[in-house]
C-alpha cells in the first residue's frame, strides 16, 4: 500500500463527492430509516462500485453503453420517489411503504449502486487506478472517502427529524428522488442523442 496514493485519492474523491446525489440520497434515507442501516447499504454499494472501477475500469462502459446504465438509474430513482410520495398513510403510521424493497440497507444499496455507476467519482477512481501502479491504494483511498462522505450525510440526515416533521421530510425525500431521476434520465437522453 502506498500512503501517498491513498491520501491523494481520499482527498480528491472526498471533495468530488461532497454534495453529490449519493450524499443527498443518504441524507434523505437516513431521515426516514435508521442511519446505521442506510450507512451499511451505502458502504456496501461503494465497495462494489470501487471494485468495479479499480478492477475493470472502463471495460464496463465498453460492454454496456452508459446511457442504458443511466436509464436504469433514473427509472430506479423515479420509482422510489413515486413510492415515497404515494404512500403517506404508511409514513404517518410509521410502517414501511408497501413498494419498498427489502428494507433500508437494500434500498440504499440499490439507489447508490445504480445511481453512481459511471458517475464522476467512479470514473475518477478508474482513472487513478490506471494512472498509479497501486490499485489497492486507490481502492482504499476512494472507498474511505466515499464512506466518510456517506457517514457525514447519514448523520446529518438523522438529525433533520428533530427539526422537521417526518411527513415533510418524506415529501422532500420523494421530491429529491424524482428530481435526481429526471436529471439522470435527461443525461441518458443527452448521451444517447450525442452518440
Amino acid at each position: 500500500m502506498d500512503p501517498t496514493v491513498i491520501l491523494s485519492t481520499f482527498g480528491l474523491i472526498f471533495v468530488a463527492e461532497l454534495g453529490d446525489k449519493s450524499q443527498l440520497t443518504a441524507m434523505a434515507l437516513a431521515a426516514r430509516y435508521p442511519w446505521r442501516r442506510v450507512f451499511l447499504g451505502a458502504a456496501c454499494a461503494f465497495v462494489v462500485l470501487n471494485v468495479a472501477a479499480v478492477g475493470i475500469g472502463r471495460v464496463l462502459f465498453e460492454l454496456l453503453p452508459l446511457h442504458w446504465i443511466q436509464l436504469a438509474a433514473g427509472l430506479l430513482f423515479l420509482y422510489f420517489g413515486a413510492s415515497t410520495l404515494r404512500h403517506p398513510e404508511d409514513e404517518e403510521q410509521g410502517t414501511e411503504p408497501r413498494a419498498e424493497l427489502r428494507g433500508p440497507a437494500t434500498t440504499t444499496f440499490l439507489l447508490i449502486l445504480v445511481g453512481e455507476i459511471g458517475d464522476k467519482t467512479q470514473l475518477a477512481t478508474a482513472g487513478l487506478a490506471a494512472q498509479h501502479a497501486a490499485p489497492g491504494s486507490v481502492f482504499v483511498g476512494s472507498t474511505l472517502a466515499l464512506w466518510a462522505v456517506s457517514l457525514l450525510g447519514v448523520l446529518v440526515g438523522g438529525q433533520i427529524t428533530r427539526v422537521l416533521p417526518i411527513r415533510i421530510i418524506h415529501r422532500i425525500a420523494g421530491l429529491l428522488f424524482l428530481v435526481f431521476g429526471a436529471a439522470i434520465l435527461y443525461q441518458a437522453w443527452r448521451n444517447h442523442a450525442g452518440a
